[in-house]
């Protein structure tokens, strides 16, 4: 298994390039499986995540060429959906990846049926997956488990009108992307906002899809019989945009952030900027100047346009080298503050209130110490924290950092930071 070594306390400065979003390259790939003919996903990350949804859809059957038909992985792909000639999701495969339930979408509306394990990922990573089989089923799907796999079947998708109790941007995009060859009109009520959905929603009206109100909390869906090809860039991560701004604040001299959108990251500039970071906004550009003193910001996390539950874990350790006390709320996911208390082996000093709750004593001095990435969010934060402590930091499972950064270490080496991966 891989790890990183830090040596930490090294000012950074320099550009570093956003590299695609992830949520939106998974849900692009997923969407590809409505076409029979070729679409082309450009400016995808060369990350695990990324890597993982491309084998699972080459396991289904469907064409998957990178580089001029070779195998080698590139940031640029095209997929050819001509058959699906499996409608089981790979268990092995399907297990490293929460995401995986995108796909159940496509092949249901495409073959009739599909059958697949919980999805899996990280230790955050087993979430519920009633409100996608809620939607599966007013759809006209039949769901039958057995064990610890699911199967849906469906003679043929029909229109409803699909109320989330909670917002949920992966089920958002499953009902919105099933529901496209789906026969009749469908309602999506109570939606996700993320960015992503828009763009998704943009791309596929343009491949021959009826959709309205993508980024609004009610999306209505008319369903097609064909969905065409094209071509399709990936938008910037916010998420990377985001931890590299916290990067910057924590270890600047000055960083310039490119390839970015800050209009997705509103929430995280504003409460930042108040924090006393100092930043000079562009077009699609950031630059950070790390910040001598850090104010106490107090932060509840919230579903878009809010503050982001991804960059909850670095935004925390910010904090952590604030003058005075923070409070963080997070109510989104169960277990998202749990790799507190990894920071506080290092040195932090967070105390726990609850599974959704936290208060942070800063400042504190961070120490190097061998520690173990528990899930991706969790895993960059640990890594900035090594970058920040004093003397060597051991960052073990870093495949949970490479779910969702592409050549991370690589990276930051151009910025100044003494980290290098080291396998065994």
């Amino acid at each position: 298994m891989s790890y990183f070594e830090i040596n930490g306390g090294k000012k950074l400065k320099g550009v570093i390039e956003v590299k695609g979003a992830k949520n939106a390259a998974l849900k692009a790939v997923a969407a590809a499986l409505l076409s029979c003919e070729k679409w082309t996903l450009s400016n995808l990350p060369q990350i695990e995540d990324v890597k993982r949804i491309l084998e699972m859809v080459g396991d289904l059957g469907v064409e998957v060429k990178q580089k001029e038909g070779t195998k080698e992985w590139t940031n640029k792909v095209e997929i050819q959906a001509r058959s699906i000639q499996k409608t089981e999701l790979s268990k092995k495969l399907a297990g490293k990846l929460r995401a995986s339930i995108i796909l159940a979408g496509p092949v249901l509306a495409r073959k009739g049926k599909v059958s697949m394990p919980y999805p899996g990922g990280c230790v955050i990573g087993k979430r519920p997956i009633d409100l996608f089989l809620d939607g599966f089923q007013k759809m006209g799907a039949r769901v039958v488990w057995k064990d610890d796999y699911f199967s849906l079947s469906a003679r043929k998708l029909r229109g409803a009108k699909i109320f989330f109790p909670r917002i949920t941007v992966t089920g958002t995009e499953a009902m919105m992307i099933t529901a496209v060859l789906a026969e009749g009109e469908t309602i999506l009520e109570n939606a996700a906002m993320e960015p992503e959905i828009p763009v998704l929603a943009k791309f596929l009206n343009q491949c021959g899809a009826k959709i309205q109100g993508a980024g609004t909390p009610t999306i209505k869906i008319k369903g097609v019989k064909k969905i065409k090809g094209g071509q399709m860039k990936i938008i910037p991560d916010r998420i990377e945009t985001g931890t590299f701004v916290i990067l910057g604040a924590l270890c600047g001299g000055r960083i310039k952030i490119k390839n970015c959108c800050p209009d997705h990251i509103r929430a995280l500039l504003e409460n930042i900027q108040k924090a006393g970071v100092k930043i000079k906004e562009g077009k699609d550009e950031l630059v950070v100047w790390g910040a001598k003193k850090i104010k106490p910001i107090n932060l509840t996390t919230h579903e878009y346009p809010g503050f982001a539950t991804d960059l909850q874990p670095p935004f925390t350790l910010l904090m952590t080298q604030a003058q005075g006390i923070t409070q963080i709320h997070d109510p989104i996911f169960e277990g998202r503050l749990l790799f507190t208390d990894s920071l506080n082996s290092m040195g932090a000093n967070i105390v726990l209130n609850d599974p959704h709750r936290a208060t942070v004593y800063g400042p504190t001095k961070l120490r190097g110490r061998k520690i173990a990435s528990p899930d991706l969010r969790a895993g960059i934060t640990l890594l900035l924290a090594g970058l920040i402590a004093e003397g060597k930091t051991i960052i073990e499972n870093i495949y949970q950092i490479d779910r969702g950064y592409e050549r991370i270490e690589e990276r930051l080496r151009k910025l100044g930071a003494d980290i290098k991966r080291i396998e065994k």
